[in-house]
């Protein structure tokens, strides 16, 4: 266990550094090169301490490999040459209301489309109890600022100083997720406490290099599950807009067994397989994986399955369903009904009920 007193000389040195640098540091100028504006938003983990420019390094090569055009934006400045955009808004030592009393004016400066947002690790050595409804406002004050705007809102990574008080303030945040979507907002959770493991931490609270590269794959992955985000208006083909990414929400309790799976028939143009990806008090998220058996380009799909007893979808993402307890079906979204030959798509939902009841005769067709 990483002692509580190290942990704050840790926190109160990088808040030090963090004002000096405001400070006395040089102004540095915006780059932008003219792609969706993406503004990573937090404390010293988004700042990179440890590592400068952290999680954003990845991420950065990310997007180049995959051919998207992204502008990081905010007022910081920080990390290596191989970071081809520094900009952000990471404020070591800062707490969820340090954020939400700035946030307006940030936004207003730089017009984000899309929002990363991992804040919450300073709260759980003050008043940690009221971080959730800290972070409610938070939310609010980000999309309501800002219409339309994007919010990616990830769990916090482990801190084992604090692990009690990481884990009931990371179980509280898929509820804040799921009353911010209910409200029409463009919220979605992503499970970054998974994600990491106390052995990917430098200090017992900022990330190592191979626990920001962790961060940055599951930061990539929840852009991509809501297409829009890494663009810079809506396309012609979007999702829902209440897809939460494919992430795991957390449990305080994680599971002790292993989630079910259905079994995919055989014989037939594809096959989808079903699987739990996370269960909570009342809920559960899902995904399943469609799979083109063909030796050519599958043109369209339908998963048909019939959930358990009690079960009703919320939320569901990169496809279009017909119901949402008993029998459902799923038809392609416009833009993943054509599979190439063993090529494979995805899509997920929220569900209430039972996560542990899998569902039955899940079958997929093609036209």
């Amino acid at each position: 266990m990483y002692p509580v007193k190290r942990a704050l000389a840790v926190l109160a040195t990088a808040a030090v550094t963090a004002a000096a640098m405001v400070l006395t540091g040089p102004a540095a100028s915006a780059e932008s090169n003219g792609g969706v504006r993406v503004m990573p938003l937090g404390d010293s983990i988004t700042d990179g301490f440890n590592v400068p420019g952290g999680y954003r390094i990845g991420l950065w090569q990310r997007f180049v490999a995959g051919g998207h055009t992204v502008d990081f934006v905010g007022s910081q400045f920080n990390g290596p040459a191989s970071l081809g955009d520094h900009d952000h808004q990471g404020h070591s030592g800062w707490r969820i209301d340090q954020i939400d009393a700035n946030v307006v004016n940030w936004l207003r400066a730089t017009t984000p489309r899309t929002v990363l947002l991992h804040i919450g690790t300073n709260d759980m050595f003050g008043n940690a109890s009221g971080a959730p409804a800290r972070l409610s406002t938070l939310l609010d004050r980000i999309t309501n600022t800002s219409p339309g705007i994007i919010v990616f809102v990830a769990t916090i990574v482990p801190l084992p100083s604090a692990d009690a008080a990481v884990r009931t303030y990371n179980a509280a945040i898929p509820g804040i997720v799921q009353s911010k979507v209910a409200a029409g907002k463009r919220v979605y959770l992503v499970d970054m406490f998974r994600a990491l493991t106390a052995s990917d931490l430098a200090d017992g609270i900022h990330p190592n290099a191979g626990g920001y590269e962790k961060m940055a794959a599951v930061w990539y992955d929840a852009l991509r599950s809501v297409p829009d985000s890494l663009s810079n208006g809506t396309p012609t083909s979007a999702p829902p807009t209440s897809t939460p990414p494919t992430s795991v929400p957390p449990t305080s309790v994680p599971p002790t067994s292993l989630p079910p799976t259905s079994v995919p028939p055989t014989g037939d143009a594809c096959t989808a397989t079903y699987r739990t990806i996370g269960t909570w008090s009342g809920g559960f998220q899902a995904e399943v994986s469609v799979r083109n058996n063909r030796t050519t380009t599958l043109n369209g799909w339908t998963v048909r399955t019939t959930l358990a007893s009690g079960q009703s979808i919320t939320n569901l993402w990169n496809g279009v369903n017909t119901g949402t307890s008993g029998a459902v079906s799923v038809r392609n979204a416009p833009y993943n009904g054509s599979l190439a030959a063993g090529g494979t798509t995805t899509f997920g939902f929220v569900a209430t009920g039972n996560g542990a009841l899998a569902p039955t005769g899940t079958t997929c067709t093609s036209p």
